[in-house]
């Protein structure tokens, strides 16, 4: 069991403090120990008084921990450059509470000063929203930065970095930003909250979706000490973050609403079998060692690569399109057999729309087919490729054989992955362009259009629903059926190469 010391002040109404980080890191199956600079007495509308602890006393909290128990990462608010260094720990994540959400002062100005000048430079990771990265800067005779868009925060954090620690996550929950970046001026253009992590090697965007919610109180406790937690268990730097990120995104989800003012988070959200919060199945399923490879190799196959950069031949592309349209047909056919396994209304018009999706899909590729020569007719009465008969019949056997969502598991490499695949050949459009215009760019298009990005977003949500009713052990057979389906993928990019 990795051990977790946490240096920080005690939060009498439970949201925050030692009392947040200590049920953070028994949620991540990790051990807590504690040393208190000081006591508050709080609650979710505001602090009302601090008791600070002498600083002779904390050390001795410290090595008291570290003498006997030992200690794998440092979760701290506060100045402990000393301890760090005397100790040699390799990890320490500094989250510099200076301000509460509610607007009352936490660190006094000398502090901050000490935390700029001796522990900054002993600092693993330091994780300041963005009025204490700005106060950071501040204290250490440096100019604010305003924050206008996501540029600006990137900057923010590069300024931080600059005096001392290794890695800077600069957290955005302060300042909600619109979808292109900008900041949000009103409550209805607030669409996500970006967190930047900049380091050795590393500059990081971790964007969530902006939550209207009061129950925030302790998200930085919370956030830092999941950062701990994953690091202690060997997680690299940027997935450590990533993590953090999507288990304090949960919390706020699945909040309940206690107190008069600003809530806790629920920090029990993930306490289950399941290895994946509420909405995070299929983030937890392309991120698993066992999956990347295979994803991997689909996505950034040749085939696709040459579609990018218009190199591929156009009779290649022709018996591709060719064994896709016959592909197209029995793909309807799994989303049919799809409604009529599933066991309510809404699941079933789901597969309907999708059908009718396909339908659409089908006259698009039929009507991008007469730019190279080929009618409907044409495709029809050309013989299946036998990598084409053997995925559409797993798909089929799957539908047969299983149950309704691991028909929607052996669907979902075709479906999601085609998004990802357009998505990364139109940005290459800008970024690295052809010298000559594209003659697939019309392909491209059709799968980062609006209405395939909607039955993209409808399909993940679908199965979303449906993958928390799982056990762990039926989650390691559909996973062992997205490999499958998506080498079928890659098999199919193969065909057409060497055709």
């Amino acid at each position: 069991m990795k051990r977790i010391l946490v240096i920080a002040g005690s939060d009498s109404s439970g949201g925050a403090g030692l009392e947040a980080d200590q049920r953070v890191i028994a949620c991540h199956k990790c051990y807590a120990m504690t040393a208190t600079t000081a006591l508050t007495a709080q609650n979710t509308q505001g602090v009302y008084g601090i008791h600070e602890t002498p600083s002779d006393f904390v050390r001795q909290q410290i090595e008291a921990c570290v003498d006997d128990i030992g200690v794998d990462v440092v979760k701290t608010v506060t100045t402990v450059a000393d301890a760090l260094r005397k100790y040699g720990v390799e990890h320490s994540v500094v989250d510099p509470v200076m301000v509460s959400t509610s607007g009352a002062k936490l660190l006094p100005e000398n502090a901050v000063k000490t935390l700029c000048d001796k522990l900054l430079p002993e600092t693993y990771i330091v994780t300041p929203n963005i009025p204490e990265a700005n106060l950071i800067l501040k204290a250490s005779g440096q100019p604010a930065i305003e924050i206008n868009d996501l540029e600006g925060m990137k900057q923010l954090a590069a300024a931080v970095r600059k005096l001392g620690p290794k890695y800077v996550l600069v957290k955005g929950g302060h300042l909600p930003l619109t979808v292109d970046h900008k900041v949000a001026k009103a409550d209805d253009e607030k669409k996500i909250v970006v967190n930047v992590l900049v380091g050795d090697g590393v500059e990081e965007v971790v964007e969530v979706a902006y939550q209207q919610s009061k129950n925030t109180h302790g998200t930085g406790c919370t956030l830092a000490s999941a950062i701990a937690c994953n690091l202690a268990q060997g997680t690299d730097i940027a997935k450590a973050v990533r993590l953090a990120c999507r288990y304090v995104e949960a919390g706020i989800k699945t909040s309940v609403g206690l107190g008069k003012g600003s809530g806790p988070l629920n920090h029990f959200h993930s306490l289950q079998t399941l290895p994946f919060p509420p909405g995070g199945f299929i983030e937890y399923l392309l991120d698993r060692d066992d999956v990347k490879p295979a994803w991997h190799e689909y996505t950034h196959h040749e085939f696709t690569q040459r579609m990018g950069d218009g190199t591929l031949p156009p009779e290649t592309f022709k018996y591709y399109m060719i064994q896709d349209y016959l592909y197209l047909i029995h793909f309807a056919r799994a989303n049919s057999l799809a409604g009529y396994k599933a066991k309510t209304l809404d699941d079933i018009a789901g597969a309907a729309k999708i059908v009718t999706h396909i339908r659409h899909e089908i006259n698009l590729h039929i009507d991008e087919c007469k730019d190279f020569g080929l009618t409907q007719a044409d495709m029809e009465r050309h013989e299946e490729s036998q990598a084409c008969t053997a995925y559409t019949r797993y798909v089929l056997d799957i539908g047969q054989s299983e149950d309704w969502l691991a028909l929607q598991i052996s669907l979902l490499p075709c479906l999601l992955g085609y998004a990802m695949i357009a998505e990364r050949l139109h940005g290459l459009q800008s970024t690295n362009p052809p010298k000559e215009p594209n003659r697939y760019l019309k392909w491209i298009n059709n799968y980062v259009a609006d209405d395939y990005t909607a039955a993209v977003k409808e399909g993940s949500a679908l199965i979303e629903k449906h993958a928390m009713k799982q056990s762990p052990s039926r989650v390691e057979e559909l996973v062992k059926i997205f490999t499958h389906a998506t080498k079928m993928e890659t098999g199919f990019w193969g065909m057409a190469s060497t055709a």
